[in-house]
């Protein structure tokens, strides 16, 4: 990707076969290397516009957050600083920078460690961890907007939307922008909460749309399984999709979506569409991490 440059275009949709289930996957992770995925739909409304004011955008969240390099890729573009505030540095990944750690600082990413994020001045724009904050609508219309459209090429009356959440904000504004507009037969967008339970799901939604007719439907997963914890069924999953789809999905989210997609069937009676939301950079780290914990033959 040229990084003066990026703009956002209609992402393939592709017909997959999954543990017998026929399965669309939406591949917003192809839209490009460097800003894939729900990162681009969430900060598209910066990329599309001008701020001449600005000079700099502050963000907090992990140390190894696709929003972090994301907005370490929108601040090179717009030739804006990038500070960025976490709560806890690994001395491992301090000594030894891989991931979305290594190439957000690349990028000129500044940070600060065991701070709070300060009030942002009017020459700066404050980011919310993930991303999380009304700006994102922007670009998530034109997701739907895509959706709705191939929805009405391929002849599809009833359509199950499915994609994992952490702060919630992509289903939100999907299914939002589903429920407003005057549409004969409207997709239910489906989501499951990976970061927290389904109540911190419902209060993030609550954060940024108090009108729950237009929240997405949560499911409730069988298992809880701890946000950025490794689980051998996560890890056989995400192999096991690589292996039968040829597509690489994140390992951090997409494991556990896929696993509580698949405990609930009755979503996939029906033409269902998978939300590829990229985040492939993250992949690296995760890999890692497998490794140290379970030896190289995982």
């Amino acid at each position: 990707m040229n990084i003066k440059s990026c703009k956002i275009i209609n992402s393939p949709i592709e017909e997959k076969l999954f543990k017998s289930h026929n399965i669309y996957i939406k591949r917003d992770d192809l839209l490009s290397k460097e800003f894939s995925g729900n990162k681009a739909r969430k900060f598209y409304y910066f990329l599309e516009n001008e701020f001449p004011q600005i000079e700099k955008v502050i963000s907090y969240g992990s140390s190894q957050s696709n929003a972090m390099y994301s907005l370490s890729v929108l601040a090179k573009m717009k030739e804006w600083k990038f500070d960025y505030y976490v709560d806890h540095l690994s001395s491992y990944l301090e000594e030894n920078p891989h991931g979305n750690y290594k190439y957000a600082l690349k990028n000129g990413m500044q940070i600060y460690v065991g701070r709070d994020a300060p009030i942002p001045t009017k020459n700066e724009v404050f980011v919310e961890e993930g991303g999380r904050q009304k700006e994102a609508e922007y670009g998530i219309k034109n997701l739907a907007k895509e959706i709705l459209e191939w929805k009405e090429e391929q002849g599809i009356d009833e359509l199950n939307v499915f994609l994992p959440s952490g702060t919630g904000t992509t289903a939100l504004f999907l299914a939002k922008s589903f429920s407003v507009g005057m549409w004969a037969s409207r997709p239910t967008v489906y989501t499951v909460p990976c970061v927290g339970d389904v109540e911190y799901l419902k209060k993030q939604f609550l954060m940024l749309e108090e009108n729950e007719n237009f929240h997405p439907k949560i499911l409730t997963p069988s298992k809880k399984r701890h946000f950025g914890k490794l689980y051998r069924e996560s890890y056989n999953i995400w192999l096991k999709l690589r292996e039968e789809m040829g597509i690489e999905f994140d390992m951090l989210y997409d494991p556990h979506g896929w696993l509580t997609l698949l405990e609930n069937p009755e979503i996939l009676k029906k033409t269902t569409l998978y939300i590829h939301q990229g985040g492939l950079i993250g992949n690296e780290s995760m890999l890692m991490r497998y490794k140290r914990k379970y030896g190289e033959n995982i």
